[in-house]
């Protein structure tokens, strides 16, 4: 009899102790007329991303819209609006991506979790529930976020023969917050751009290169929006750069003719005419010719370029021959003692010759050479027999001659 009474007043004892341990491992659920409000830091999320969802859970709260959700469960009771007792269980769900942790025990009426994002795009339907209480909020995924971009280039405008360029296209949600790990797609209407796809960075912007010859216009899409920007490629500042003629004699002047696109001014055009001399236009808007003679045989590479745009130079090819000189003496035949003309021949008007080189085979009668401005000279010869002489034409600037003859006269 004592024994049983010791074993009823243990279990009576033991009771309180079991039914505290069996509460405790009962779930604490949000009692009734509990409001759970979900306020997440951004309302657009980045693809393989995470970010923080904030779930505010208050007994005899009033219902509010925040973040762009709508409370489920709202209730019509005021009061105090007092935060859940510590350790309130609140359940966590997402139609897309997932949350860590699911589940999440109050401190304060708050809990902390993680919206964590794949590679899929769409909209995250949030919903937080305890006990009666639920709340529900969307957050747009990927490019299902974008509200907006915005699409630049560097540099907008390409010298007349192209080139590359830059192009940045920047994302953004409605609220103007960039939007990372988002596909951007690009395409252009001349040219073309590499890569035709680019991931944004955690600042929302993805790049890409043009390269075009001609102006382009380029074109950035994410999602459900789509921007463009220009590339402009500036016209050519020269028309034209022509020689005439383009096939000539050593020593006679070749018109060199630049002339600049219709409408432009350009400050001054460099000619180089192949032979180590050049020359300038200065300011010029209309066609401008210099003259320029070779002072050798040979095939000249001339080139015009505009001091304000240098790519856009242009060149021209001159062929160039010896000049055709000849030389006749007279009398013929000459006589001893009596005066002998030699002149120079073949030489085209308006050559810009310098001088003349007379080499005679023999000194007979004068100076075995003589130099002179003149193409003509008149010689007296004492003695009888074959006479050689040989004239050297140097035009001006040229340091070798640009025509040479040869004739053999008898004097009797």
């Amino acid at each position: 009899m004592v024994t049983q009474r010791r074993l009823l007043i243990s279990a009576l004892i033991a009771l309180p102790f079991a039914l505290a341990l069996a509460c405790d491992k009962v779930p604490l659920l949000a009692p009734t007329g509990t409001v759970i409000t979900l306020l997440p830091v951004t309302t657009s999320v980045s693809l393989n991303s995470e970010v923080d969802i904030i779930a505010t859970v208050i007994e005899n709260g009033t219902t509010a819209s925040t973040g762009g959700g709508t409370n489920i469960t709202p209730t019509n009771r005021t009061g105090a609006g007092t935060p859940v007792q510590n350790g309130t269980v609140i359940t966590f769900t997402t139609t897309l991506g997932r949350i860590e942790p699911s589940e999440a025990r109050t401190h304060n009426g708050q809990v902390t979790v993680k919206l964590i994002t794949s590679g899929a795009s769409g909209t995250a339907n949030i919903t937080a529930f305890s006990g009666g209480a639920s709340a529900s909020i969307p957050l747009q995924v990927g490019t299902a976020a974008v509200g907006r971009i915005i699409v630049t280039t560097n540099p907008q405008t390409l010298v007349s023969s192209g080139g590359t360029a830059t192009v940045i296209a920047a994302v953004t949600d409605t609220g103007g917050s960039a939007i990372g790990g988002v596909p951007v797609t690009f395409s252009t209407d001349k040219g073309s751009v590499t890569p035709s796809t680019a991931i944004t960075d955690v600042n929302g912007v993805a790049t890409a290169t043009l390269t075009t010859n001609g102006t382009a216009k380029v074109t950035a899409t994410a999602g459900t929006q789509s921007n463009t920007a220009t590339v402009t490629v500036n016209a050519r500042t020269l028309a034209s750069f022509a020689a005439a003629p383009t096939s000539t004699s050593a020593g006679v002047p070749v018109a060199f003719t630049v002339t600049p696109a219709t409408g432009v001014n350009l400050s001054n055009v460099r000619v180089d005419f192949g032979d180590g001399s050049s020359g300038s236009t200065g300011p010029i808007s209309a066609a401008t010719t210099l003259p320029h003679a070779y002072g050798g045989s040979g095939f000249f590479t001339a080139t015009a370029t505009p001091t304000d745009a240098p790519s856009d130079a242009l060149s021209t090819v001159v062929i160039v021959g010896s000049l055709p000189v000849t030389l006749t003496v007279a009398p013929s035949p000459a006589t001893v003692n009596g005066a002998t003309t030699i002149t120079v021949g073949g030489i085209p008007a308006g050559t810009p010759i310098d001088h003349f080189v007379f080499t005679f085979s023999s000194t007979d009668g004068g100076p075995a050479t003589i130099t002179q401005a003149a193409p003509q000279l008149t010689r007296i010869f004492t003695a009888r027999g074959a006479h050689v002489v040989r004239v050297d034409v140097f035009g001006v600037g040229s340091s070798s001659p640009i025509g040479t003859a040869t004739t053999t006269f008898d004097v009797q």
